[in-house]
């Protein structure tokens, strides 16, 4: 038995017998029992397609050091009130650079009977580090973007019992399952994206892994009646969604399935959603793919939306933390040195309380580029999680934000090339 054993209780996650957050002075009672949340699921990540052209961002990219990176960033994480991290046997999309679908990232040999010792051990190794700290992973199977590479659903079955298997073998006491991310967009397999296919897949993973939690997200505007009863922790997207219509699908999912701990394990970077999160009392997970999706990650709290977003979790589950002075809670993000990829850069607003800001317009050289009315505060919105590029050059471009606050401020942040 490890360290770390989570239980269920109702709607509360437990470890070591007592509701989570509640062995912490000064945390609110209203959230004892919540599971917060991010989405670091390239911690296990390998391309056997092509590795090398993983070495970017100022980093070359190292599969063992990239787990390595992870566990040493977890204390960190920790301290701000971080309880879990999901984890991707087939990793994720990194969105805004490599087309997925060009990517080898899958650990199952062709049989689906069969795990890659390479993933297998990296598995081991931060599930073990998360359990010595007081951690929760969510082991995700299957990613829509790696999913073609099993060939049929006799292979989407052996997968399954696999990866439970290994669980169950690993003696893990710290682990939700979830069998798919997003499985209703996986259409080369019906096994895996219909409700049907799902609920069973979910019963052979309960049972292979020795009655371990289990559960499956469906895309940000997806949720599905069977699998949420048929899951022992209902998994749910935020993307795509407002927050008043991602509180509608938490109230769904609760009348659905009464009695069942929530937990979003993907939104965005709209930190406001983390309050509509624990004004509902459900968990909720922190997505940014620009700062922990593109390979190679930088997996500590990095400064602008890492940072705000830490700050957030920490303030809303009443954990003491160092004040984040009034003039450094808008950041404009993007102008890192090393977040160039191929000349191209994802400009935007960072702001600790986006709630608070109306609009934001960008200037660039002086002239109006974009405005942006919707949170996260994107050049070139696209949806709350995915943004278009800026063909930019750190070196010979001013980038200045003009920040429209609600009560009628405006404030102003502009890069400085060196």
């Amino acid at each position: 038995m490890g360290k770390t054993v989570l239980a269920i209780e109702g709607e509360d996650f437990v470890i070591n017998g007592k509701k989570t957050y509640s062995e912490i002075t000064g945390t609110y009672p209203n959230v004892h029992g919540l599971l917060m949340n991010a989405r670091f699921v390239q911690g296990v990540f390998d391309d056997k397609a092509d590795r090398a052209r993983f070495n970017r961002f100022g980093r070359n990219f190292d599969p063992d050091r990239n787990t390595d990176d992870l566990i040493a960033a977890l204390p960190e994480w920790y301290d701000a009130g971080l309880r879990a991290f999901t984890i991707g046997f087939q990793g994720g999309g990194p969105c805004f650079t490599i087309m997925n679908s060009t990517i080898d990232n899958n650990p199952f040999s062709e049989d689906g009977k069969y795990l890659d010792p390479s993933y297998a051990s990296r598995m081991d190794r931060l599930i073990r580090a998360a359990d010595e700290i007081g951690m929760v992973v969510i082991v995700s199977y299957f990613y829509t973007g790696q999913t073609p590479r099993l060939k049929d659903g006799k292979v989407v079955l052996n997968a399954v019992r696999t990866a439970s298997r290994f669980l169950k073998d690993g003696g893990y006491t710290n682990v939700i399952i979830e069998v798919c991310n997003e499985h209703n967009i996986a259409h080369e397999h019906p096994l895996i994206a219909s409700s049907e296919g799902m609920v069973a897949l979910m019963e052979i993973a309960r049972a292979e892994s020795g009655g371990m939690p289990v559960g499956c997200s469906g895309l940000g505007r997806y949720i599905n009646e069977e699998v949420c009863k048929e899951s022992d922790v209902i998994l749910i997207h935020g993307n795509w969604l407002s927050r008043q219509e991602y509180l509608n699908h938490i109230r769904q999912v609760k009348a659905w399935a009464p009695g069942k701990p929530v937990v979003c394990n993907e939104d965005s970077q709209d930190i406001s959603k983390l309050e509509v999160s624990l004004r509902a009392r459900t968990s909720w997970g922190y997505y940014n793919n620009l700062t922990k999706q593109e390979v190679p990650a930088n997996w500590g709290i990095t400064r602008g939306e890492d940072q705000f977003f830490a700050q957030r979790m920490a303030e809303g589950l009443g954990i003491a933390r160092s004040e984040i002075p009034v003039e450094e809670q808008y950041y404009l993000q993007g102008f890192e040195p090393e977040m160039e990829y191929e000349g191209k850069r994802w400009i935007r607003l960072a702001s600790l309380y986006p709630e608070r800001v109306d609009y934001v317009e960008f200037y660039r050289n002086g002239e109006l580029f974009f405005t942006c009315y919707d949170k996260p505060f994107y050049v070139n919105y696209i949806k709350n999680w995915q943004m278009d590029a800026i063909e930019s050059s750190h070196e010979d471009q001013v980038w200045e934000a003009v920040i429209y606050l609600v009560d009628g401020k405006i404030l102003k942040r502009t890069n400085i090339p060196e």
